[in-house]
């Protein structure tokens, strides 16, 4: 974005994003690099893209609901329609082939697929103008290469339709994000209602015309795998992403990608009993290093 269409930043607006842009970024960090786990073990019983939209759905109509009880007004039919393509954009292709990859490829596949969005977030704001600087082009760079680090010393095995899956699926997030930026998008929480509820439209269409079905019996833990994303991976770590795309630079607000694969690897090991080998601590250090320099780079951009 040109610094002519930047609005101005007040003091109080300043005070508040110093306290919530660290609390959004530690649910993107944290709770979306569990959601790896949670969609893994929904999958046990839920189709892929039911799963998703079902998940997107319910997470968007409680949203909206509570939105509305508290007198916000709806979007405009603008908002509507710049909600809707994003929504299909980041849910639709990006959360939906990811949910659908996830059926045939490893998690180590999926971590270095993923990790790519940022990359392609920077192309993409590179086309309006908005290119990464030198400290942020070099975070990263160090980031991508921390993930390939940390899967070096994993067996890796992916389905071509996976894997090209994954690429588009990051792709989508990714230029979906760069272009909701510069659109008339509804305020605040609606942003997350309506995204939801037209992406989840998206995937319940793809899904059932698909011949997927809804499981008769799933078993408890995919059911509570699937309440978890509703409740954290969608309104909780969604709503923050949100926030952090409109008050951040796309390289920091992208930058959970790095950080989601070894939270990922983490929660293998405490709740999977999973091993960590040396590739994995020296890729997680790699990683960490990539997120420091992007942080870094911002506040040299903001002060």
């Amino acid at each position: 974005m040109t610094d002519s269409a930047t609005p101005s930043i007040t003091p109080t607006e300043t005070s508040r994003d110093n306290l919530w842009l660290p609390l959004c970024m530690f649910a993107l960090y944290i709770i979306w690099g569990s959601t790896y786990l949670a969609i893994r073990v929904a999958l046990q019983s839920y189709p892929p893209f039911l799963l998703a939209g079902c998940r997107f759905a319910s997470a968007g109509v409680l949203l909206l609901s509570a939105l509305r009880l508290r007198g916000v007004a709806l979007p405009t039919a603008r908002q509507w329609r710049n909600a809707a393509f994003t929504g299909i954009l980041l849910l639709g292709f990006g959360n939906g082939l990811v949910c659908y990859a996830e059926q045939s490829v490893s998690s180590g596949i999926s971590a270095v697929a993923v990790a790519s969005m940022p990359l392609f977030a920077a192309l993409f704001a590179g086309l309006y103008g908005e290119w990464p600087s030198r400290r942020e082009t070099l975070g990263l760079l160090i980031g991508f290469v921390g993930v390939a680090v940390l899967n070096l010393g994993s067996s890796l095995s992916a389905s071509r339709l996976g894997a090209v899956a994954l690429l588009v699926a990051a792709a989508a997030w990714a230029f979906g994000s760069v272009w909701s930026r510069r659109q008339d998008m509804p305020a605040g929480p609606m942003n997350t209602a309506a995204q939801m509820l037209c992406g989840s439209g998206a995937l319940l269409v793809v899904g059932f015309a698909g011949g997927e079905t809804l499981p008769h019996h799933p078993s408890l833990h995919a059911t509570l795998g699937a309440a978890y994303l509703v409740v954290f991976g969608s309104l909780i770590a969604f709503s923050a992403y949100l926030y952090v795309l409109k008050h951040a630079r796309p390289a920091l607000a992208t930058s959970y990608a790095y950080v989601n694969p070894p939270v990922a690897v983490l929660f293998g090991v405490l709740l999977l009993g999973e091993k960590v080998g040396p590739f994995d601590l020296v890729g997680m250090t790699i990683i960490l290093v990539g997120v420091v320099t992007i942080t870094a780079a911002r506040q040299r951009r903001t002060h």
